[in-house]
This record gives C-alpha cells, sequence and structure tokens, in this order.
C-alpha cells in the first residue's frame, strides 16, 4: 500500500509537470544557490559544530520568503501553504511527512535577514546575476513612487502628537506593551491624490480626487531598456518623494537619461543630476496662476509616454502580489517591499527568457 502511495504522489508530481509548473520555470531560470553565501553570511551559521544551526535549508527558506511575497500571505498562512501544497513543497525541497517550518520560524528567518541587511545584499547579488547574463542597466533610468496601505491606527490627538514628536511606541504606551507592540509609529497618513489633472478654458485645474491613505511608500528606480528595479527605498507615506532622488539615481546605466515626474524636480536635484552627468528628463510643472504652455504641456507628454514603464511595474505588484503591510515599523516594512521587487524582479527575468527563447 506505501509503495503505491508513493507510485501515486510521483505520478501526480509528474502531471503537475506536464500541466505547466511555474515554480519549475522559476527553479530553471533564477539560480538560487547564487545566494547561498549571502544567506549564510547574513544569518550568522557557523560550521555547526557548537550547534544552533536552525534545521532547514536557508535556500528552501529564502524560497519561502519569495512565495510568500508573491501571494501576500501571513507567516501563519505561510505555514499552512507549505504543508497543504505539494508543487511548493516540491519547489522547497520539503519532504512530503517531513518537518517544514512554522509560523514563528518564518517570521524569525525573515527578521533576522532585514536585521543584518541581507535582504538588500541578495537583491543586489540578483543584479549582479542580471548583468552576467547581459541584463546591464540600458537607455537610462525612470524612477517613481506608489503608496502602499498598512492597518490603520486609532490614536488620540495627544498620542498623534507624540508620534509626530518622534517618540517610540514604548515612549508613549509605557504601562501597556501589549498595546505598543501593535501600534505603528513609523507609518503616515498622506492624501493619494487620483486621475490626471484636467484644466478649464481659462487654465485653472478642476478639482481631484482626494483619498486618504495610512502607511508607507516604495520607491523604485528601473532601467529603460529591460524594466528591471535596479535601486529602492522605502519611506513613510508623507515623505517628499523628491528627497529621494539622490538614493535611487545610479550613474551605472549606459545612458545618463533620468525620468521622473514633476514631484521630484526642484533646483536641488537639477544641480545634483547635473553634477553627475545626468541629464534630466523630468516633468516640468505649470506655472503658478497662469495656463500651461502648449510646448512644456507637449514635453511632458512625451515624457510621459516612457515614463509609463514604471506604472507597469507597480500594476504587476499590486494586482499579482497584491501589496499590503502588515508588519509593525518601517524596517520589516521595507522587508516586505524588498522581498516583492525581488519576486518582481525574478517575474521580469522569465519573461525576458520567454521572449529571446521565442525568437
Amino acid at each position: 500500500m506505501e509503495a503505491w502511495s508513493l507510485f501515486g504522489l510521483s505520478e501526480h508530481l509528474e502531471r503537475l509537470s506536464k500541466t505547466g509548473d511555474p515554480l519549475e520555470v522559476l527553479e530553471a531560470t533564477v539560480d538560487f544557490e547564487h545566494f547561498r553565501g549571502w544567506l549564510i553570511d547574513g544569518l550568522g551559521y557557523g560550521d555547526g559544530a557548537r550547534g544552533g544551526r536552525p534545521p532547514f535549508d536557508p535556500v528552501s527558506m529564502f524560497k519561502a520568503l519569495i512565495l510568500q511575497a508573491q501571494h501576500n500571505l501571513s507567516d501563519a498562512r505561510m505555514e499552512f501553504m507549505i504543508r497543504d501544497r505539494l508543487s511548493w513543497m516540491r519547489f522547497l525541497r520539503f519532504d512530503l511527512g517531513g518537518p517544514t517550518p512554522d509560523e514563528n520560524t518564518i517570521r524569525l528567518f525573515r527578521n533576522k535577514l532585514t536585521e543584518t541587511g541581507t535582504l538588500k545584499r541578495v537583491m543586489k547579488a540578483f543584479d549582479w546575476q542580471l548583468q552576467k547574463k547581459g541584463y546591464i542597466p540600458m537607455s537610462g533610468q525612470i524612477v517613481d513612487a506608489s503608496l502602499v496601505p498598512a492597518p490603520k491606527q486609532r490614536n488620540t490627538d495627544v498620542e498623534k502628537e507624540a508620534i509626530k514628536a518622534g517618540k517610540t511606541a514604548r515612549e508613549i504606551w509605557p504601562d501597556e506593551p501589549h498595546k505598543a507592540a501593535q501600534k505603528d509609529t513609523d507609518a503616515r497618513w498622506t492624501l493619494k491624490i487620483g486621475g490626471k489633472i484636467r484644466y478649464r478654458p481659462d487654465g485653472t485645474p478642476l478639482p481631484q480626487i482626494a483619498l486618504p491613505v495610512f502607511g508607507y511608500k516604495s520607491h523604485i528606480a528601473i532601467d529603460r531598456r529591460f524594466g528591471f528595479i535596479r535601486e529602492s527605498a522605502v519611506t513613510s507615506a508623507s515623505h517628499a518623494d523628491g528627497r529621494v532622488l539622490p538614493r535611487l539615481v545610479t550613474t551605472d546605466n549606459t545612458s545618463s537619461e533620468v525620468w521622473a515626474d514633476s514631484a521630484y524636480r526642484s533646483q536641488k536635484n537639477e544641480k545634483w543630476l547635473a553634477s553627475r552627468m545626468l541629464v534630466s528628463r523630468i516633468h516640468r510643472r505649470k506655472p503658478a496662476g497662469k495656463p500651461m504652455p502648449h510646448n512644456i504641456a507637449r514635453a511632458n507628454a512625451a515624457k510621459s509616454s516612457i515614463r509609463a514603464h514604471v506604472e507597469h511595474v507597480f500594476a504587476h505588484q499590486k494586482n499579482r502580489f497584491g501589496l499590503f503591510i502588515r508588519t509593525i515599523g518601517i524596517a520589516r516594512a521595507e522587508a516586505k517591499l524588498i522581498l516583492a521587487n525581488i519576486a518582481y524582479n525574478f517575474d521580469r527575468l522569465i519573461f525576458h527568457e520567454r521572449a529571446q527563447a521565442m525568437g
């Protein structure tokens, strides 16, 4: 009976492969072993002689974090899905009936990578892997930001003022440690202005819809040619986009052009770009109290056709990954978004490799 069960399992997995298991495509496209050294260093694993080595392979655990990012799962739900899905178990190389990581193990593994900055190094390591494959940053870079919501906080006016003053949750709620543990003092409220700006005949803008959002802001820079995320940053939702530009723009692109919307245009940023021999393709703002000049409107429209490529990245992450911050604090929010960026780059590599294979 046991032999029949094992045969049935093997046959079932074979059928999964024949019908097109996307995780087998991911496994064949991305060299996960390339990350092993960075993961081991970041986790502080020794040779195991003194004990303390976790029972699960670090590469398998990293792959689990990628699956978690792709499906926007909580740690508890991730624990269940690993046990429930045979295709996931095969991808992670866990044995049927053998031990699998529980939610605490998943959380501690991710926290360790976050605390040591390992996730950032892994993302950079993958960028090196991309460049070895020929996907070097080309044709300029496009910068943009997108709001990522987090669970809303209910605080009094006094508590809000304390948060704005930079106090920690423990300082604000010293006698309520459990409450403090659930309070995110890094996330902020902001207004999301939606829709295209339209103007009246006299040149004054029509009102736009403004929606309040609580959470964080994901800032990215992609290369124009291949569309990979090359640099990223995370801030509170209320942080000004333009102040993040120097953290995102690099000088390793084969083109010196930089595209961004008008939120990034400032004298300081223009000088910064010029000092690094970079060409600004940042949108120009409408003159205050005057209609938008026709030549500027036409130039902005031409820039928008190029800048729109970065919107596809955010659409992919939000529609397929369901981006939402479940954790507390900006460090963990950054970990969540870095993993989402790595997962996007994996998908993007699969897209390009398929396109090349099809000629």
